[in-house]
């Protein structure tokens, strides 16, 4: 009987254990147990910063924030932060919540790691044991940076950078950052196909040269001109040019920079890996404009373009936008080392319309293609984004897309006649339009006459006056 009752015993005590399992005050007996293990141990904490002290982006930051926001422990923290993903809407994305730990486990050791956020800096604090450390932490944290690629090279998120001004700056640093998620492509930008074929390679090459770069004591970037008139297309190809690389967007705003200081602070902050954008470079460097902000020159701009900070770090690409060229002293921006590649952004012609009709509305021939090509031949042409305005405005009807781009080349055509008439009659009637202003007084003179008795006496008398002063000048002449 004794065995029996030992036995029921047992399994009585399983049931039991069982179910407290699944109730809260087991895991209070357990993290009690826990902590109170915790105190007999001696243990290390090392900080993973989000910037250095050069306000340079910590890489390890990144990594780490990627790595943890990917462990399923991260669910039983005691507090957690809920989000739904911008480039995917129905997907929920969670992520640590400022001081409360996550804990992990690697080779068998137990760590913890808590996001610290303060009026200073923003950190990580890694937490183990002390008889752990030189056994698990390089490798750890090499687990963590090879998680971290492959999780990146999966997801492939693109971020858009853009620069707070001076006074919203703060430890955090002066860039805020957004999904990059337009759809634009090297395949639907509009463009001739052999620039863009040239462009590519360009890219891909400079992706592989690396060493080359180095054996030739060169730093690691390339830069890039993109000019030709608004709605040309500068900007998607701007976006197709970071699909292409995934490298992240940072876009400077240079009436948010104050001076030259500033956006030498900007450049620092960037990674590397990235799209440098600054945007309007003629109006930067116009001759009426000679500088830009608060105490910001266009020698800043220079140091920027390939100064000793723009060396401090490698694997970029610089894009500038002009709407004029010609606007661009030569000698100063367009000399190779600032500006090495030139891409040229123009009006539509008739061979690009048809490409432009064929992706918006499916069209390769219609009738009135006929008299659109005479419109483009006997006039300027039309930019990419009005055309496409058009197509996708009418795209119910072809026939009134068409139309529309017809009508809209007629108003553009007529409007390029009316700047050459109004500079001839500003050459050659401006006497004429004097005289037709003392026509005018005469005649309102005329009209007063009718309605108001005329005062002879007056008039002599003003008249009589107006040669007495005439004298009295001359003889004082």
């Amino acid at each position: 009987m004794i065995p029996l009752f030992f036995i029921f015993t047992i399994i009585t005590l399983l049931f039991v254990f069982r179910f407290l399992s699944k109730t809260s005050l087991l895991r209070i007996l357990s993290d009690s147990f826990r902590s109170l293990v915790d105190c007999l141990h001696v243990y290390r904490s090392f900080k993973v910063s989000h910037r250095n002290e050069n306000f340079q982006e910590n890489i390890l930051y990144r990594k780490v924030s990627i790595y943890l926001n990917s462990l399923q422990s991260l669910e039983d923290a005691q507090i957690t932060n809920l989000f739904i993903g911008c480039s995917k809407p129905k997907e929920i994305l969670i992520s640590l919540d400022d001081q409360h730990a996550i804990n992990d486990t690697f080779l068998g050791s137990r760590v913890s790691w808590k996001k610290d956020y303060n009026s200073q800096k923003n950190v990580f604090v890694l937490t183990l044991k002390k008889k752990d450390k030189r056994r698990i932490l390089r490798p750890y944290l090499q687990h963590i940076l090879s998680v971290s690629d492959q999780i990146e090279e999966t997801q492939k998120e693109i971020r858009l950078y853009m620069n707070l001004e001076t006074h919203e700056s703060h430890h955090d640093g002066w860039w805020r950052a957004v999904p990059f998620s337009h759809p634009a492509t090297m395949e639907t930008v509009v463009l001739e196909a052999e620039v863009k074929k040239n462009v590519k390679c360009d890219l891909e090459t400079f992706l592989k040269s690396k060493q080359y770069y180095h054996r030739l004591g060169r730093v690691w970037k390339r830069s890039y001109l993109l000019y030709g008139e608004s709605g040309t297309g500068k900007s998607s190809f701007i976006a197709a040019m970071a699909r292409f690389l995934c490298y992240d967007v940072y876009d400077i705003d240079l009436c948010r920079v104050s001076d030259e200081a500033d956006l030498k602070t900007l450049l620092m902050q960037t990674t590397c890996r990235s799209l440098i954008v600054v945007e309007g470079l003629d109006r930067v460097f116009s001759e009426k404009s000679r500088s830009v902000g608060t105490g910001m020159g266009m020698s800043g701009l220079l140091d920027f373009m390939d100064g000793i900070v723009s060396c401090c770090g490698e694997e970029r690409v610089m894009v500038f936008t002009v709407i004029d060229k010609c606007l661009i002293d030569d000698q100063m921006v367009m000399r190779p080392g600032r500006i090495d590649v030139h891409v040229h952004f123009p009006l539509c012609d008739f061979s690009t319309f048809k490409v432009l009709v064929n992706n918006y509305l499916g069209v390769k021939e219609h009738k009135l293609f006929v008299q659109i090509e005479e419109g483009f031949q006997n006039g300027p042409g039309l930019s990419p984004a009005h055309i496409g305005e058009l197509m996708i405005s009418n795209r119910a009807s072809p026939t009134r897309a068409l139309k529309s781009v017809i009508t809209a080349l007629e108003k553009i055509k007529i409007g390029s006649d009316q700047p050459e008439f109004e500079s001839l009659l500003g050459r050659e009637s401006t006497h004429t339009f004097r005289e037709f202003r003392k026509l005018y007084g005469l005649l309102k003179i005329g009209s007063r006459r009718k309605e108001e008795s005329f005062d002879y006496s007056r008039v002599e008398n003003e008249f009589h006056d107006q040669s007495v002063k005439r004298t009295r000048s001359t003889r004082i002449e």
